[in-house]
C-alpha cells in the first residue's frame, strides 16, 4: 500500500483512493474535450449578448439555432454560466386588475386588428430638447403598428396617424388608451365614432389595464430609449424606424412562440367581417 506522510497528513495514491472507492482511474482523470464549434459558437454567442442585453439564454438559443448553430439551451445554458453572463432581474410590479370593465383582462382582443391600443412615451435628444413617442399595437398579434417620434404630438396629428394606418390595414373594432388628454380630445372621440371604432377608456390611475401598452413600452424602453442616444429629431426617426423593423420581423417574442409579431401575424386567418376605411368614410 503506498502511503505517504506529508506535514502530519496521510496521503494516500489516486490507484488505492479508486479501488477502496469503487472508482475507475480513468474517470478521474477525464477531462471534457470542447467541441470544435465551441470557439466560435461563445463567440457568436457573446456578439449576440452585447447586440441584445435584456436576452437571456433561451432566446439566444433560439436565435442561434436559427442561424444553424448546434446550440441546445441546455449547452448554451452552460457556456451562459461558463462565460458569466447574466440579465439583471427586474423588480416585479404588483398586478391589479382595477374595476374597468374596458381593461385588457375584461376586453380581450379576439383576432387580428380586433384591438389596439396606443400610448405616449417620453425621451430627450443630447440636448435635452423633448421626444415623444406615439406607439400603436395590436393586441392579438404584438405587432407595432406605428411608432411615430415628433417634439410633439397633438390630437390633429394622432386623426392623421390613425387615419392612415386605417386606409393601408384597414378599421379595427376597438381602440384602448388612458385617459390622455390627446386620447380624451372631443375631436378624435368625433372621429372614431364616424368610422366606428369603439374607444375603450380605461380607469384613471389603472395603466395596468392597458396592460399590452404598458408591456410594449417597457421594452421599447428597456431594448431601445435606454441604449440608444439621439443627436436629433433626424435620428430619432431614423434608429426608431429601424428598431420597429426589427421588432416586428427579426425580434422573437416569448409570449408567441418565440416568433416575431410580422410572422405570427402573417399565419393568423383574417376575421370573417373585414372592414374598410375608405369603404366607411366615404
Amino acid at each position: 500500500m503506498a502511503v505517504e506522510k506529508l506535514e502530519g497528513e496521510f496521503c494516500v495514491s489516486e490507484r488505492r483512493a479508486c479501488r477502496v472507492v469503487q472508482q475507475p482511474r480513468s474517470s478521474q482523470r477525464y477531462a471534457s474535450q470542447p467541441r470544435d464549434d465551441e470557439q466560435a459558437l461563445v463567440k457568436r454567442m457573446l456578439e449576440l449578448a452585447r447586440l441584445r442585453p435584456r436576452f437571456g439564454y433561451r432566446r439566444i438559443a433560439w436565435q442561434l439555432r436559427q442561424e444553424s448553430w448546434r446550440a441546445s439551451d441546455t449547452r448554451v445554458y452552460r457556456l451562459w454560466r461558463r462565460e458569466g453572463l447574466r440579465v439583471p432581474q427586474k423588480r416585479r410590479k404588483k398586478r391589479r386588475l382595477g374595476k374597468s370593465e374596458n381593461g385588457c383582462v375584461h376586453r380581450k382582443a379576439e383576432h387580428k386588428d380586433h384591438v389596439w391600443c396606443w400610448d405616449f412615451v417620453f425621451d430627450h435628444t443630447t440636448s435635452g430638447s423633448q421626444l415623444k413617442w406615439l406607439s400603436i399595437v395590436d393586441e392579438h398579434t404584438r405587432e407595432c403598428l406605428t411608432l411615430k417620434v415628433d417634439r410633439s404630438i397633438t390630437s390633429e396629428d394622432v386623426i392623421d396617424t390613425l387615419a392612415e394606418l386605417f386606409a393601408m390595414r384597414g378599421v379595427p373594432r376597438c381602440i384602448r388608451s388612458d385617459n390622455g388628454p390627446e386620447f380624451m380630445a372631443k375631436a378624435i372621440r368625433r372621429w372614431l365614432k364616424q368610422v366606428d371604432v369603439e374607444t375603450l377608456y380605461i380607469e384613471p390611475g389603472a395603466p395596468w389595464e392597458n396592460g399590452y401598452a404598458e408591456s410594449f413600452h417597457s421594452r421599447f424602453r428597456d431594448e431601445f430609449l435606454a441604449v440608444e442616444e439621439f443627436e436629433s429629431l433626424g435620428a430619432a426617426r431614423q434608429l426608431t424606424a429601424a428598431w420597429r423593423e426589427d421588432y416586428n420581423h427579426h425580434r422573437p417574442h416569448s409570449s408567441l412562440g418565440y416568433v416575431p409579431p410580422a410572422e405570427f401575424a402573417a399565419r393568423c386567418t383574417a376575421p370573417s367581417a373585414q372592414r374598410n376605411y375608405l369603404t366607411q368614410s366615404s
